[in-house]
């Protein structure tokens, strides 16, 4: 009886252990089909692009500011009224058109005045002249003295002196007439019209790079002309092109930057005075650089890398050294061949080993 009813008691004992135990196993054995799945599953769709072989430009990029090549504020030279005006704000105008004029009456009735008393003593020293001519053959004929002789020519001289004064008088009166029109100095855009028809006048208002490259710079200026290329905000794809032409002779000692400055013809008004602007000066062509999309490269814990497509469709994680951006696309100075493919679009389901479905990038 004793053994029969403690018979029943022990199988649990043992059979514990024993279903733990195939527990166990089973996520042991489940897992592994996991893993199988994981290798076995779909390709992952990735679109890649070629790393590729060409000529880069070696440049520098900065924020500029635009001025005007010229900027000339137009000043009356003489005080008078102002009796009309030939153009409108901000109207095209060429160098020599007719800007102000000014109520020349009053200078033109004085150079008349000039001109009256310039021919008044000329008449004078000739007269003068003539009888400081007749005296000296008298003082030789002991006629006339020497001392009368000696005032008829200081005489003659002095009004010869007058002369020259009068023709200085109405050279000046002359060119107090020509001041009264105002004509453009320059080609360019009028701005604001300070004066009006009627108000009386009276007489008499670029970017940087690092020190650093002051010497990479000019020493490509001395070997030719820089270009230079501004980008506007809203026009990214179309740059405004001109060249290098001055560089400053003081390093900004806040900044640690030197000014440069570059021309621009801009004959269509892209650039307009004020407007900040992407300046990009190129010192060089660097030749048979690999270059690849910008969008390729990754950061990682350990810099830079891009995902490369493998001959047997998985993607290998490979370190890379990025150079310069030129435009859309960055320079590989280690890391990649020309014609490797690189995934540009679909990176964050990938990791080494994962199989994709590759497609090209549009152009």
């Amino acid at each position: 009886m004793l053994s029969t009813e403690m018979s029943p008691a022990r199988p649990p004992l043992v059979l514990a252990p024993l279903l733990a135990g195939l527990g166990v196993l089973s996520t042991c054995s489940w897992g592994g089909g996991a893993a199988e799945r994981t290798n076995d599953s779909a390709p992952v769709p990735v679109t890649v692009a070629p790393a590729v072989q060409k000529d880069a430009p070696v440049s520098l990029r900065a924020i500029g500011n635009v001025t005007a090549y010229s900027t000339v504020s137009l000043k009356a030279q003489v005080e008078g009224r102002v009796a009309r005006v030939y153009f409108a704000e901000g109207q095209e105008v060429k160098r020599g058109d007719l800007l102000f004029a000014l109520d020349a009456r009053p200078f033109e009735a004085a150079l008349r005045q000039a001109e009256a008393n310039l021919a008044r003593d000329r008449a004078q020293a000739e007269t003068a002249r003539v009888e400081a001519g007749r005296f000296a053959r008298l003082v030789k004929e002991g006629v006339v003295s020497q001392d009368e002789y000696d005032q008829a020519h200081a005489r003659a001289a002095s009004l010869e002196a007058a002369v020259v004064a009068d023709q200085a008088a109405v050279e000046s009166a002359r060119i107090q007439v020509q001041y009264c029109s105002i004509a453009s100095p320059i080609d360019g855009r009028i701005g604001e019209i300070l004066v009006h028809e009627g108000n009386v006048v009276k007489a008499n208002e670029t970017f940087a790079v690092p020190q650093q490259e002051l010497d990479e710079i000019r020493a490509r200026l001395a070997g030719g002309e820089l270009p230079v290329e501004a980008v506007r905000p809203a026009a990214e794809d179309h740059p405004v092109v001109g060249t290098l032409s001055f560089i400053n002779n003081t390093v900004d000692t806040a900044s640690g930057t030197v000014l440069l400055k570059a021309i621009f013809p801009n004959p269509n008004e892209e650039l307009w005075p004020g407007q900040f602007v992407t300046v990009t000066l190129r010192l060089a062509t660097r030749h048979d650089a690999v270059m690849i999309p910008s969008r390729a490269v990754q950061t990682g814990q350990d810099g830079k890398f891009v995902f490369v497509v493998q001959p047997d469709g998985t993607v290998a994680s490979r370190p890379v050294s990025v150079g310069q951006t030129v435009g859309q696309e960055v320079v590989i100075e280690q890391g990649l061949a020309a014609g490797e493919q690189v995934v540009t679009e679909g990176q964050l389901r990938l990791a080494p080993g994962v199989r994709v479905q590759a497609k090209e990038e549009a152009v």
